[in-house]
């Protein structure tokens, strides 16, 4: 029973604190950047761990039973694509910035006026006028894909669910190794598994709910600063993934005959 609790604490507790990686936190705030709703904010962080969670157990298992031995190759490549995920993430971020920017730009000062509304979970301030022929919007890539999918169910779930599978593939090696040095027993280990990855659920929930809590704090009382924090984020989101890149496809050598690596 002793073994039992600590495993569901130690896995609880260690997946809320793997939930805070910094790549992790960059990559749902580029997200939740863009959302103004706690409750799908919540759901973004929810979503986002059970893409994680789910490549974690898928990988780890296999791991763990099979005793596989992932080639170094392999596991940088499954590395590098957090920080191709984080550039696509980053300069999305940062062409809606522009974009949206452009857009406000007022032509008449007389005649237009500026005010918030969303697409999706898109939100965005552009020049408005009331005519019908001066209203238009800013053709952003979000806004394609929302006016595109936005009626499906699932779409506003679908970006953070990939984002946390392509994190857990990243990760995977990693907490299915540690687990190996210490639990023994291959269904305990799974079982941990599966606890790290509730704890993670619940600590990105909690995060993506802060992250949105700030931005809807200072939106409300000035727009500008708003969206300027999230130009802020895709840039760090951008800056963080061109270094996770440069790290892992030349310091670590994915692009050379003599790849390096440690699973952490």
């Amino acid at each position: 029973m002793l073994t039992f609790f600590s495993i569901v604490a130690v896995g609880f507790f260690l997946g809320m604190r793997h939930a805070t990686d910094p790549d992790h936190v960059i990559a749902v705030t580029t997200i939740v950047s863009r959302q103004r709703n706690l409750l799908k904010a919540a759901m973004t962080g929810i979503f986002w761990g059970i893409g994680h969670t789910l490549t974690i157990f898928v990988v780890g298992t296999i791991i763990i039973i099979f005793d596989v031995v992932i080639p170094a190759r392999i596991g940088l490549s499954m590395e590098f694509s957090v920080g191709l995920m984080l550039m696509v993430l980053g300069v999305m971020n940062i062409v809606s910035f522009v974009r949206s920017a452009r857009s406000i730009t007022p032509q008449d000062s007389a005649a237009l006026h500026q005010h918030p509304h969303s697409h999706g979970d898109y939100v965005h301030s552009h020049a408005h006028e009331h005519a019908p022929e001066a209203h238009s919007h800013s053709q952003t890539p979000l806004t394609w894909l929302d006016r595109l999918f936005g009626r499906i169910g699932l779409y506003q779930q679908l970006r953070p669910l990939v984002v946390g599978i392509v994190h857990g593939l990243a990760g995977s090696a990693a907490v299915a190794l540690l687990i190996l040095t210490t639990i023994r027993n291959p269904h305990w280990a799974m079982a941990y598994l599966l606890i790290f990855g509730v704890g993670t659920v619940a600590g990105m929930m909690l995060i993506t709910m802060s992250i949105a809590s700030a931005f809807n704090f200072f939106g409300n009382r000035n727009p500008r600063f708003s969206r300027r924090l999230g130009l802020a984020s895709g840039l760090v989101s951008l800056a963080f993934g061109v270094v996770l890149a440069y790290q892992i496809g030349v310091a670590n050598g994915l692009f050379t005959g003599h790849p390096q690596w440690t699973p952490r």
